[in-house]
């Protein structure tokens, strides 16, 4: 190792909302700051994500008159046994702040939305709009040299280079080969990301998670934060009374640091390691039934803190923020992963298990279609479902990553993404599900599709429903009858968004140790810590939106902790800030 020794107040791990939060917040306070990132990008998961931050109580909702007690009724309801009434208080009452300054001292735009329901909109205390925000898109260019350091788009989700943005833009993606206008809108955006990409090796308008990242790093440019990329941190010192003073770091700036107020852990969660997912995962015993699109979430969280104390909170009634995903092979042998999001609340489209019958609410949440999912396939040593269209949906929507009419076939199925056949029983043989089972599932639920209904599952009976789906499409949005050959599959596993039984913490972001006490000088946020919304999922940007606020209280925060403490100081006094 080398013997290079570099001192800062604080040091950050982990550069994706959380991290980049509690840096510039420090920074802001006149505190020299410290970045260490393991991977070549900047951004985090953060930069591949929609880029929402749930965050109730903004400006928005306060206007539109959302209360304190609905919001408190709402996520209590999704968190259940697991509500965590302290953290939960923490972070409403740090909202208006945190965002505020988000927007008011660094280069961050928002995005207030007219319509962003809440996932679970027939639970009390649900809204339909001004909770959840996203970035603005930005120029990226205003990076200047970090523009090619931050983190590309996952390039499965993107429409052919293009990140398309949950609302209108999306919309205009959703019906190009149905409307002129869209086809002209749609290929503008296309054009102008290629021509850019051939030119300067990436298209200048980001998009997303993306652009919050961008106007995140462009922001901590300015403030002079050493931002170090391939550095990973390996070891986490402490003075001998137990307080954290700084790290050990490899990679590029290998060498030790010495951080006055701290470490912050925000380098993601576990959902990468096996062994991690087969302890903590029980639909994943053996570390092999599990995929994440997530980047960088390998467990350093953990790994880091368990010498100190720190330990993983599993008082969460879901441990990840599941998400179905589909899993492929690409031309070149790699394995390539497309998260469905989205794709299977729109009209014609239906999920089956291994019997060819429907097992949850195709337009809920990803989250809530995870948890059913699982439950489904409790017992089996994969955990795993299809997605069905006919030739009506794939030539209008596709599946997801498989596009629809005019683009060629040819890829998707070369890749094993897709699955074709003349009829509902060829396509049951080529897939291995019960045939049977497939044609009744489709006679019984072409019958309600037809009027708009769902019996069995009550699909496209909510607002959320409905913006998950076609917004045009009559007499509802969610729901077509699959009556027309040829038939499409796609195969869906159990992927996640990131974890949520992660480090315990206080409401200071402390981590704490076996006892329950705090680690002097060590913060956790972001996916690193353990959710606080016990296990629910309450709406666009679930993560992000406490990843931003609990990073900028540890920022705000670090000097007033540190202070209080001397090396003889019991972490008790913490509590009392």
């Amino acid at each position: 190792m080398s013997s290079k020794s570099v001192k800062c107040d604080l040091l950050v791990i982990g550069s994706g909302a959380a991290g980049m939060a509690a840096a510039l917040k420090a920074a802001s306070e006149g505190h020299s700051v410290i970045v260490a990132e393991k991977s070549q990008w900047l951004g985090g998961t953060t930069a591949i994500s929609g880029g929402w931050a749930w965050v109730p109580g903004n400006k928005q909702g306060v206007a539109q008159g959302d209360t304190r007690h609905e919001i408190e009724t709402y996520i209590r309801a999704l968190a259940k046994d697991c509500y965590k009434a302290e953290m939960v208080d923490t972070f409403l009452d740090e909202v208006p702040e945190a965002i505020d300054w988000l927007e008011r001292d660094t280069d961050v735009e928002f995005v207030y939305p007219e319509m962003a329901p809440d996932y679970q909109m027939d639970a009390p205390g649900a809204k339909p709009s001004g909770r959840a925000i996203s970035g603005k898109v930005v120029d990226a260019r205003t990076l200047g040299e970090n523009r090619l350091r931050l983190r590309p788009y996952l390039d499965t989700y993107t429409v052919f280079g293009y990140m398309p943005e949950v609302g209108p833009d999306i919309a205009q993606f959703l019906h190009a080969n149905q409307s002129l206008k869209s086809f002209a809108y749609v290929s503008k955006k296309l054009l102008k990301t290629w021509v850019e990409t051939v030119l300067c090796r990436r298209s200048f308008d980001r998009t997303n998670g993306n652009s919050l990242m961008v106007r995140m790093v462009s922001s901590a440019a300015k403030l002079g934060i050493r931002m170090w990329t391939e550095t990973p941190v390996t070891k986490i010192l402490q003075s001998e009374s137990g307080v954290v003073t700084g790290a050990v770091l490899g990679g590029v700036h290998a060498g030790t640091v010495e951080a006055r107020l701290g470490v912050v852990i925000a380098a993601g969660g576990y959902s990468s390691d096996a062994a991690l997912r087969a302890e903590y995962w029980g639909h994943d015993p053996h570390g092999d039934n599990h995929f994440t699109p997530t980047v960088g979430h390998d467990g350093d969280n953990v790994r880091l803190a368990a010498p100190l104390g720190g330990h993983v909170d599993t008082d969460v009634h879901e441990p990840a923020a599941w998400a179905p995903v589909t899993v492929f092979t690409g031309l070149r042998g790699q394995q390539r992963i497309f998260p469905h999001l989205r794709a299977f609340g729109l009209p014609g489209l239906i999920a089956v298990n291994r019997k060819g019958e429907r097992f949850a609410n195709e337009s809920s949440s990803y989250h809530d279609f995870g948890m059913a999912m699982i439950q489904e396939n409790a017992g089996q040593d994969e955990t795993f479902g299809y997605i069905i269209a006919d030739s009506k949906a794939m030539n209008k929507y596709g599946i997801g990553y498989a596009k629809p009419w005019p683009i060629p076939q040819g890829y998707f199925k070369k890749t094993g993404f897709l699955h074709k056949a003349d009829t509902v029983e060829e396509l049951a043989r080529k897939i291995g599900v019960d045939a049977a089972g497939l044609k009744k599932t489709l006679s019984e639920f072409n019958s309600g599709a037809a009027k708009g209904e769902d019996p069995k599952f009550n699909r496209g009976s909510n607002w959320f429903h409905h913006f998950k789906g076609d917004m045009e499409h009559q007499p509802n949005p969610n729901l077509e009858p699959l009556d027309k050959g040829p038939y499409y599959a796609a195969k869906i596993e159990m992927g996640d968004l990131g974890a949520y039984s992660g480090l315990a913490v206080d409401r200071h972001s402390q981590v704490l140790d076996d006892d329950n006490q705090p680690i002097p000088g060590l913060f956790a946020a972001g996916s690193a810590a353990v959710s606080i919304f016990g296990g629910g999922y309450p709406g666009y940007g679930a993560n992000i939106g406490p990843a931003l606020v609990f990073g900028y209280t540890i920022g705000r925060d670090a000097e007033i902790l540190a202070s209080l403490r001397s090396e003889s100081a019991t972490p008790t006094v913490l509590e009392e800030v």
